[in-house]
C-alpha cells in the first residue's frame, strides 16, 4: 500500500491551489494537458489535514475534450471538473466545489465572461459570476431513488425518518425541532441509514431545522458527508435541504430558501423549470507547487 508520504512524492513538482465554499475546502490541481492520473492514495495524501495540505476533496481542472467519461459534454463545456471526495473516491457533482472551480477558471483567466458552463459527472452546469462576487451554479433538477422507501436515520439510538433525494449526489435528509438536538449531534461516525439498498453508492446525510416561520424560507443545516465526513457546508445537500422543506412548506415551485451552514450561508433558488440554482461565495485562498519550499 502507498504511504502518504510516498504518494505526494508522486506529486513533487505539481502546481496546486487551495480555495473554499463557505469552508468546504478543496485542493484544484489544473492540469490542462490530462496528463495527471490521480490515485485515490494521492488524493487521500493531498487532502490529509495533518501531512498534507489539508481539504474536504479535490477538484482536478482538465479539458472536457480530452476526458472520456464527459467527451459528451465538450460542445457545452471547455473544462471538466473531476471531483474526488477527501477518501480518494469519485462523485458526481459538488456545489460548493463547482463555485471554486469556477473562481479558478476566471481568475486564471480560462473563461472570460460571466456566464459559461462546466462539465461535471452529473452533466454540464451552467455557471453565472454575479456582480458582488458570488458564483451561481444550475444544479439541475432533484430526483428521488429508484427504491420507493421512507428511509430511517440513526445517530447512536436515536433515529428518525428520512426523505431521499439525488442532486444527483445522493442524499437523506433529516429535519429536527430541536436547535439543542442539533446542535449535540454526534457526526464524527457515519449515520446509520436503512434500507442500505436505496443508496448503494452510499450517502449525505443532512440534519436541518427550521429558522424562524415557514414563510421566511430559511433553514439551518449539519450534514455528514459520504467519504468525508462531517463538513462546513455541501452545496448539493444544501439543494437537498431546501427540497425537503419546500415540499414540508408546500412552497410554489418558484421559491428561494437560505440555508445556514457551519461555514456560512448560501441561497438555494428553485426556478419555474424546477432547475435548482446554488449561488454562494467562491475564495482561492493559496497556491504552492508539491514539494518545494520557498
Amino acid at each position: 500500500m502507498t504511504s502518504p508520504a510516498e504518494a505526494l512524492a508522486q506529486l513533487r513538482g505539481t502546481r496546486v491551489l487551495k480555495g473554499h465554499g463557505t469552508g468546504n475546502d478543496f485542493v484544484l490541481v489544473p492540469d490542462p494537458d490530462a496528463a495527471i492520473e490521480l490515485t485515490p492514495a494521492q488524493v487521500r495524501a493531498l487532502c490529509e489535514r495533518h501531512s498534507g495540505l489539508g481539504a474536504d476533496g479535490v477538484l482536478r481542472v482538465v479539458p472536457t475534450a480530452m476526458s472520456p467519461e464527459v467527451a459528451d459534454q465538450a460542445d457545452a463545456a471547455r473544462w471538466f471538473m473531476d471531483y474526488r471526495n477527501g477518501d480518494g473516491s469519485v462523485a458526481e457533482m459538488c456545489g460548493n466545489g463547482a463555485r471554486v472551480f469556477a473562481r479558478y477558471l476566471v481568475d486564471a483567466g480560462l473563461e472570460t465572461g460571466t456566464e459559461f458552463a462546466i462539465a461535471t459527472r452529473g452533466g454540464a452546469c451552467a455557471v453565472r459570476i454575479e456582480s458582488d462576487g458570488d458564483v451561481t451554479i444550475d444544479m439541475g433538477t432533484a430526483t428521488t431513488p429508484r427504491l420507493r422507501a421512507m428511509p430511517v436515520v440513526s445517530v447512536g439510538h436515536t433515529a428518525w425518518n428520512g426523505s431521499g433525494i439525488l442532486v444527483p449526489n445522493p442524499h437523506c435528509v433529516v429535519f429536527l425541532d430541536d436547535a439543542d438536538e442539533l446542535t449535540a449531534l454526534d457526526l464524527t461516525v457515519p449515520p446509520r441509514v436503512e434500507p442500505r439498498a436505496m443508496f448503494p453508492d452510499g450517502v449525505n446525510v443532512e440534519f436541518a431545522l427550521r429558522v424562524g416561520a415557514h414563510q421566511e424560507r430559511h433553514v439551518r443545516m449539519r450534514v455528514h458527508e459520504r467519504g468525508v465526513g462531517e463538513t462546513l457546508s455541501c452545496g448539493t445537500g444544501a439543494c437537498a435541504v431546501m427540497v425537503a422543506a419546500a415540499a414540508r412548506d408546500e412552497a410554489p415551485v418558484e421559491t428561494a430558501y437560505t440555508v445556514d451552514v457551519p461555514g456560512g450561508t448560501v441561497v438555494v433558488t428553485r426556478r419555474a423549470d424546477g432547475h435548482l440554482e446554488l449561488r454562494g461565495p467562491a475564495v482561492l485562498v493559496a497556491s504552492a507547487t508539491i514539494g518545494e519550499i520557498a
